[in-house]
């Protein structure tokens, strides 16, 4: 994906329009900031200590996604892809991952994401998940911040992968 394929938030949408929006710009984002490298560069630890590498960030993002939308707002019984228990990095270990299934795992939770999301009725619909209510519009607006942040970290992974630098 190049930097202008992206879609941009509406200007002047509605809630739903606006956060919906801006999660879909901070996911294409995160796809621009990984794309046109080889599986070694995707598996790279270049900014230590941190294990963080755009591949590991792949298989975290595919999770928080499946976290919040699938096992969170829908109720339903799965279990993560890669993490174990709350805490584990297991997303993270990606010395033997393989690129095109983190990729396709990611892509699959952002589509079942954006289903469910548009099944809900409003933004206000709550959900129990770990002992806490949540809103949609909370967990959207979480997803927003979750992926920001992590678009930051990926723009100085691949900034030092080759010297790659943007949004």
């Amino acid at each position: 994906m190049d930097e202008a394929a992206r879609t941009e938030p509406p200007l002047a949408g509605d809630e739903r329009a606006t956060l919906t929006g801006f999660l879909q710009w901070q996911r294409e984002t995160f796809a621009w900031k990984c794309g046109g490298l080889t599986a070694e560069q995707l598996r790279e630890r270049n900014v230590p200590p941190s294990n963080l590498s755009l591949l590991g960030l792949v298989r975290h993002l595919a999770e928080v996604e499946r976290g919040w939308f699938r096992m969170a707002l829908r109720g339903e019984d799965i279990g993560f892809r890669w993490k174990r228990d709350r805490g584990d990095d297991s997303p993270f270990e990606v010395d033997d991952a393989d690129p095109d299934e983190a990729f396709a795992a990611w892509a699959e939770e952002c589509a079942l994401a954006r289903e469910i999301v548009d099944a809900t009725e409003s933004l206000g619909t709550t959900t129990g998940f770990r002992g806490e209510v949540y809103s949609l519009r909370w967990i959207l607006t979480h997803m927003i911040e979750e992926y920001a942040r992590h678009n930051g970290h990926a723009d100085l992974i691949r900034e030092r992968i080759d010297g790659a630098t943007g949004e």
